[in-house]
């Protein structure tokens, strides 16, 4: 008899072993009871040729690392654009496609033309990125909207240079009528920084948040279902990408008036 129960104990370890093991894999942006803490995404245009930013690189750094918003979990989008490079200084992780992301958040913010540093929060608000009691009020109050819930899960191995996502939305938050809601997968790398040696911030070594590596977007979510998307997702990885430092982010956002319904990240290293 005392073998047949120190079996029973012996199994029923390893199943909690095993469920520990599953959700050590997966990552939703769900609030619980106790953390009671929702995703917002903060995004932040910026870039090594400008002299104002590299303060607002530091706070988003911040707000990533340090979480110093209660009621919010800051994921750190650090978005570097291309229209400073030929004023002395090629910034090394800039893009064309980050500058087309910031010109389309001006054209429905209303704000002008776009500027460096720009904090856009939840695709719904922006700030000047270094404004940092007006961004975290602007987190906090984002945090106070229902979000959609996002889950990401490590998929299959892939091929050397991939990895492979699994991805699931649930009923769709908030989102407008005849508006497409798009999902979207980002690599970001912590632990960047760069030596620079022309430009406004010469002589400078500076340290940046969470650079975007990649983003791509993944599919559609369809309004009026419990699970509004599920898949899976493949993310190129190049060799000099530190995997150690990379996080996966998906999000889902609006079409049209930009507004990203929820979002969550996990990191590439298992």
């Amino acid at each position: 008899m005392k073998t047949f129960y120190a079996g029973l104990m012996v199994l029923g370890l390893c199943a909690l072993a095993a469920a520990e093991g599953l959700r050590s894999r997966w990552q939703s942006s769900s609030v619980s009871a106790g953390a009671m803490r929702t995703p917002v995404v903060v995004e932040l245009f910026t870039s090594e040729g400008c002299s104002s930013c590299p303060p607002a690189d530091s706070l988003l750094a911040g707000l990533a690392l340090q979480q110093p918003i209660e009621n919010a979990s800051v994921i750190a989008l650090e978005e570097h654009v291309d229209y400073w490079n030929e004023l002395g200084w090629v910034d090394p992780f800039s893009s064309h496609g980050w500058t087309a992301r910031q010109y389309q958040y001006a054209e429905v913010l209303r704000n002008g033309n776009p500027y460096t540093p720009q904090m856009v929060v939840d695709g719904r608000a922006e700030l000047v990125g270094s404004q940092g009691r007006k961004a975290r009020q602007t987190i906090a109050d984002s945090a106070q909207t229902e979000k959609t819930q996002v889950t990401l899960g490590h998929g299959d191995a892939g091929k050397p240079g991939e990895e492979r996502f699994s991805v699931k939305i649930g009923r769709l938050a908030g989102a407008k009528q005849h508006d497409t809601v798009e999902v979207w997968l980002a690599i970001t790398e912590t632990g960047l920084h760069s030596a620079v040696k022309r430009g406004e911030n010469a002589g400078e070594d500076l340290h940046h948040a969470a650079i975007v590596r990649s983003i791509q977007k993944i599919g559609e979510a369809k309004a009026g279902e419990e699970t509004s998307f599920t898949g899976d997702a493949n993310a190129a990885l190049q060799m000099d990408w530190k995997r150690e430092n990379l996080k996966a982010v998906v999000f889902v956002q609006e079409k049209k008036s930009r507004r990203i319904l929820g979002a969550v990240e996990l990191p590439v290293a298992r």
